[in-house]
């Protein structure tokens, strides 16, 4: 696999997006843990390591934003889920760079 990811946007692009009333898909690719400590409102939580089962769950034609703690792990769930079709964009900085408010359940 040749590292590429087809597109990418800002954590503070997301957040004037989700502030606009855009409903976006978000899908957030971190740990139970991480993603107990705090993620973006909507996002839908599916580890990186269960993608591959799991991208039935997600749908193909809708842009997804994938979300991680730095952009690496949303980068790498970018190029497996591209080369299956999906049309994906990665968080550049992931979370560390998130500027908005993050929700806990």
């Amino acid at each position: 696999m040749a590292f590429k990811i087809p597109k990418q946007i800002t954590p503070q692009e997301v957040a004037v997006r989700l502030k606009s009333g855009e409903s976006l898909m978000l899908l957030d690719v971190r740990e139970p843990a991480e993603w107990a400590e705090g993620h973006v409102v909507g996002a839908k939580h599916i580890p990186l390591g269960q993608l591959g089962e799991r991208r039935n769950e997600l749908d193909p034609k809708r842009e997804t934003i994938v979300i991680c703690r730095s952009g690496n792990r949303s980068g790498l769930a970018c190029e497996l889920l591209s080369e299956q079709g999906y049309n994906v964009v990665n968080m550049t900085g992931g979370l560390n760079n998130w500027t908005d408010e993050l929700v806990r359940d």
